[in-house]
C-alpha cells in the first residue's frame, strides 16, 4: 500500500469506497461464474480469528501452504467481490515480494492470502451476509479450483454464529499468546502504524476501506476500556487482551478451537494435533517464537488476571472446541 502507483490508489479508493459500486460488481460475478446448484455448505472450510499479533498471520500462511484451501491473495485487490470477472486483469498486476507493513518478517506476494473477506461483509447487512456469503466463498473456490476456503479475519469472532449458520461444518481458529509478550507487540504495532498514517495519509485511508481499526489513528478498541485508556499505554493492551479472552472463554460454540502459538512453535506433537484437527496433510511451516525485552510499566494486579486467563486458554487448547470448557470458571 505504500508503493501503490497513483492509478492503483484511485482504483481502491473507487472500489473498495463506493458501497454501491461494490455490490455491482459481485451481482456481475454472480451471474457470470456462480452455480446456484453448488454446494459448498458441507465443506469443513476453516476461519482463522482472533486479536492481531496472535499469530493468525503465519498461521493463516501455514494453512494455505498445504495447498487444501482458497483464500483471497493481494491478486485479487481491489476486486475482491469479483475475482474470477477480473481474473486477467489482476494477474498483470505487479507485486514483488516484500515485508508486509507490519515489519515482522512475514514477506508477501501476488499470491499471499489475506484478510480480505471484511470487504465483503462492509458491503452487506447481517441479513444479506447470510444471503450471500456462500456465493462469496464459491466464486473463491472457483477461481482457485479448490473445495475448502481458508479465511483470517480478526472480526469474524463476532460472526461466529452467522458463519456457523450458512457453514455448519467450518472450523474456527483463535490463537493466543503469552499475554505481556501479545500485549507489548500490540502496543510496538499501535506506535507503528501511528507514525506510518501521520506520514502518508494513504495508509489510514487503505486501512478504513478494509475496515482495519486495530493500530493507528483509527484504532477502536475491541472493547470499551474499563481503567486505562490511553493505548501508548501498555497496561490499556493488557486489559484489552484480559476482556477480548475473557469473552472468548464464555463462547460455547462447538466448531471454536483455541490454538497456543507457543505451542505450534515448540511442539511436533501439538502442531500433528492440528493437522489431524483439519484433515491436512502436513504443516511445513516453521513457527518462530518471539521474545521482546519489555522495560514499560504495566499494571501488574492486571498482569497477574492475564496469567490465569492464559492458564485457563493452555488447559483448553489442545484443539479442543470450546463447548469442553464449561468446568472452567473466569471471573470477570
Amino acid at each position: 500500500m505504500q508503493n501503490y502507483s497513483s492509478i492503483q490508489k484511485f482504483l481502491h479508493q473507487i472500489v473498495l469506497g463506493n458501497s454501491f459500486l461494490a455490490r455491482s460488481l459481485f451481482e456481475m460475478e454472480k451471474s457470470l461464474f456462480h452455480k446456484k446448484d453448488e454446494i459448498i455448505s458441507n465443506a469443513e472450510h476453516v476461519f482463522i480469528t482472533g486479536l492481531p499479533r496472535s499469530g493468525t498471520t503465519i498461521l493463516l500462511k501455514a494453512l494455505y501452504e498445504t495447498g487444501d484451501f482458497a483464500s483471497s491473495t493481494y491478486a485479487d485487490m481491489p476486486f475482491v467481490l469479483a475475482p474470477n470477472l477480473f481474473k486477467q486483469f489482476s494477474s498483470k498486476s505487479n507485486l514483488q515480494t516484500k515485508e508486509r507493513a507490519q515489519q515482522d518478517g512475514i514477506e508477501l506476494d501476488l499470491t499471499s492470502p489475506e484478510a480480505f473477506d471484511e470487504v465483503f461483509f462492509k458491503a452487506f447487512t447481517q441479513d444479506e451476509s447470510h444471503e450471500e456469503l456462500q456465493a462469496f466463498v464459491s466464486l473463491i473456490l472457483k477461481k482457485y479450483q479448490k473445495k475448502r476456503y481458508l479465511s483470517k479475519n480478526n472480526l469474524n469472532y463476532q460472526r461466529i454464529e452467522l458463519i456457523s449458520s450458512v457453514f455448519p461444518n467450518a472450523r474456527f481458529l483463535i490463537p493466543f499468546r503469552e499475554p505481556l509478550q501479545h500485549a507489548y507487540s500490540l502496543l510496538k504495532q499501535h506506535q507503528h502504524f501511528y507514525k506510518l498514517q501521520k506520514q502518508d495519509s494513504f495508509v489510514l485511508e487503505y486501512m478504513n476501506l478494509l475496515g482495519h481499526h486495530e493500530f493507528g489513528l483509527n484504532h477502536i478498541a475491541w472493547n470499551p476500556a474499563q481503567q486505562y485508556t490511553d493505548p501508548f499505554s501498555l497496561s490499556y493492551w493488557l486489559e484489552q487482551w484480559c476482556m477480548f479472552y475473557q469473552n472468548i472463554l464464555k463462547d460455547k460454540s462447538k466448531q471454536s478451537s483455541l490454538v497456543s502459538y507457543s505451542r505450534l512453535c515448540e511442539s511436533q506433537e501439538y502442531r500433528q494435533a492440528l493437522v489431524t484437527e483439519l484433515k491436512l496433510t502436513e504443516l511445513t511451516t516453521v513457527f518462530k517464537l518471539a521474545q521482546a525485552d519489555i522495560q514499560e510499566d504495566y499494571d501488574r494486579d492486571l498482569y497477574d488476571k492475564s496469567n490465569e486467563i492464559y492458564q485457563i486458554l493452555n488447559l483448553s487448547s489442545t484443539c479442543k472446541s470450546l463447548g469442553d470448557l464449561s468446568p472452567y470458571k473466569v471471573q470477570s
